[in-house]
């Protein structure tokens, strides 16, 4: 709850000092004109425009962690049958942006998934899990709320479909939670984003939440999700810019269970062992060509690493997350 309020300030803070802007507006013709490519839902369109993207996202985990404290596998294994090892978590989204107005744009987004899991047991033998396929699809409309000055405050408004599958099994066993590729559930995406810029600066935050709406079909409904960002950009020359970003999420723990999991199998398969809170830090780069055969194209890169992270129950720790991403406007 004190990282919660804490970043709230740290908004609050972003937005009186964009106040003082002036002269300035906004332009997306420019390298920092889109936020770090790990926001999602930043920017608008110009009536009648287009705009094709890309996005690479690989999440690492490795070490075992029981609220801020790091635990060994002996330890894991005195509880449960097996003990995690690592984790990664890769994601291929496609999506398209169309504004029909200036003030209304639409968003539409497929992910595809890759996750692998490697665990040990008390014998000492590893056993390796993964699974992948199409994830939950994702649609949501942006709303201009203000224009001035160089900013912009929107409105986030979207859902989740429950297209990715809740079904994954490994040798005739249901996997657990962290291995399966969907939510099994429609899900509100809600959010608020604020944005500005000035001659070499640009800077934004924004607040969003996945509120799940229902219980899914294997009698659990994964937890809510609350996210808090801010960054600041400097553009160095008209082709390139840097970010710094901190990103808050606080995670609920997962309601009700799966039948066919077995608590005491694994950590994972344990709904005791879900939900928490991290804050990570950053740092992005985004090139934007403007001349040649690439010419309107983005490219952007950004790395963030925990700098505060806390679990309810044994969960893996999170190492990194690398999102890489092509953009391209029409």
């Amino acid at each position: 709850m004190q990282l919660k309020t804490q970043m709230v300030w740290v908004q609050a803070l972003l937005f009186s000092m964009a106040l003082s802007a002036f002269g300035h507006s906004w332009s997306s013709d420019r390298p920092d004109g889109h936020a770090p490519i790990g926001v999602m839902g930043d920017h608008t369109h110009h009536a009648g425009e287009w705009m094709a993207a890309y996005r690479y996202k690989r999440m690492e985990m490795s070490g075992i962690q029981d609220g801020t404290e790091c635990i060994s596998r002996a330890d894991v294994l005195s509880r449960y049958m097996m003990a995690p090892v690592e984790m990664s978590r890769e994601m291929h989204a496609v999506g398209m942006m169309w504004a029909p107005t200036d003030r209304l744009t639409f968003t539409a987004m497929l992910p595809y998934l890759d996750i692998a899991m490697d665990g040990i047991n008390a014998m000492g033998r590893k056993i390796c899990r993964k699974t992948e396929g199409v994830g939950d699809a994702r649609a949501s409309a942006i709303i201009v709320l203000r224009r001035w000055n160089g900013q912009q405050l929107h409105l986030n408004a979207g859902i989740s479909f429950p297209t990715g599958s809740i079904d994954e099994k490994s040798g005739g066993a249901r996997l657990p939670y962290p291995l399966q590729i969907g939510s099994g559930t429609y899900d509100l995406l809600p959010g608020v984003t604020y944005v500005g810029q000035r001659e070499q600066w640009s800077w934004g935050s924004q607040i969003s939440g996945v509120l799940r709406l229902s219980e899914n079909d294997n009698d659990y409904t994964l937890g809510d999700q609350l996210a808090a960002t801010a960054w600041a950009a400097r553009m160095w020359c008209d082709w390139c810019s840097t970010s710094l970003r901190l990103a808050y999420r606080d995670i609920d723990a997962i309601d009700g269970a799966d039948p066919q999991l077995r608590p005491k199998m694994s950590p994972a398969a344990d709904t005791a062992n879900s939900g928490k809170q991290q804050l990570n830090a950053g740092l992005g780069i985004n090139l934007y060509m403007r001349s040649g055969i690439a010419k309107g194209h983005r490219i952007a890169v950004e790395w963030e690493t925990p700098a505060y992270s806390e679990t309810d129950g044994i969960q893996l720790e999170a190492d990194s997350v690398l999102t890489l991403g092509w953009q391209k406007s029409w």
